[in-house]
């Protein structure tokens, strides 16, 4: 058997009869060989692979967009890369550049903030497609999907201040970072209307990736002379913090520290149904997401950005201290 032949078989190319390519796969299989897909990529140009990059992959929030985004991409038959930035800008670029010599023909990047900015440039000029899932940059324009985070804040604080409370603090992330902005803005928003006033006090940033720093944050809070009597936090990785520091300074919740957060913990939710959040479709994210950047790479859309706003359910389970619901 030429070695043309088996090329051809191997790169699925025509002009060989059904016995040669039956005899080829039969000893490609015996030999267990693996075809070298990034020589072929970069031979034909195209390598068959999409990168996800995402700031926190332990964040089951950014673990179901993977799922999703692998789901969509595996069916259209694309791999997929996954890069853990873990919140830190040059790790994310380091990766940005990585995916740029891998030839990658799309990324999905979840950026670290808005400094992210040079590296999606980085993306564009080198003509590489890609989507901002969950973040948007500060005055860069692209297609992005995102959650209502000013709108589902609102509605957490709102809650909270319909059980009465009116010390209510906000333990956040960076506000580099967009959906911190918002949701910081949809907390102000829903106490100005309730006529509320804003303490600065009461908003202690943190990380979103380190549940340590939130806990610290928390204390502090719970230091203050008039403590808050509810915190909203960030999202399900900050809370893990808030409640370490309740359960350290003994303070029972929801009895004496309400308690809400951005973004459902689903497979701890089913077995202790505790938290009340405001859930994100994060799987869908993922789906669209990869959807949008198809068409990209198909060449079905024109240069118009697209976003895409997923709408967040509000959850009510025993940590704020209301009757239990399920959303509609």
């Amino acid at each position: 058997m030429s070695p043309m032949t088996v090329s051809r078989v191997i790169n699925e190319s025509a002009g060989v009869s059904a016995e040669a390519r039956r005899r080829v796969q039969a000893s490609i299989s015996r030999l267990g060989y693996v075809p070298n897909r990034l020589a072929r990529g970069l031979i034909q140009r195209k390598t068959a692979a999409l990168s996800v990059i995402v700031p926190d992959v332990a964040n089951p929030f950014f673990t179901f967009i993977l799922r999703g985004a692998e789901d969509v991409a595996w069916r259209a038959g694309y791999h997929v890369i996954l890069c853990d930035t873990q919140g830190d800008l040059e790790r994310e670029r380091g990766y940005v550049e990585d995916m740029l010599a891998f030839r990658v023909e799309g990324v999905l990047i979840a950026p670290v903030g808005d400094r992210s900015r040079a590296h999606v440039r980085l993306l564009k000029r080198n003509g590489v497609p890609f989507v901002l899932i969950d973040r948007g940059i500060d005055g860069f324009e692209g297609d992005l999907v995102q959650g209502d985070s000013v709108g589902g804040a609102r509605r957490l604080v709102e809650h909270l201040i319909g059980l009465g409370h009116t010390r209510i603090a906000m333990v956040t992330e960076s506000s580099e970072v967009s959906t911190a902005r918002d949701r910081q803005r949809g907390y102000r928003e829903a106490l100005e209307d309730a006529d509320i006033p804003f303490d600065p006090r009461l908003v202690a940033e943190s990380s979103a990736i380190d549940p340590e720093a939130a806990r610290q944050s928390t204390l502090r809070l719970l230091e203050l002379p008039d403590r808050p009597t509810a915190v909203f936090a960030v999202n399900n990785i900050a809370v893990v913090g808030v409640v370490e520091a309740a359960r350290e300074r003994r303070l029972e919740i929801p009895g004496e520290l309400a308690l809400v957060c951005f973004d459902d913990i689903e497979h701890v939710s089913r077995l202790y149904p505790f938290l009340t959040v405001m859930a994100q479709p994060a799987e869908t994210y993922g789906t669209i997401a990869t959807q949008l950047l198809l068409d990209r790479l198909y060449g079905r859309v024109s240069e118009r950005r697209r976003i895409v706003v997923l709408p967040p359910d509000l959850i009510v389970r025993a940590s704020s201290g209301a009757s239990i619901t399920t959303p509609a």
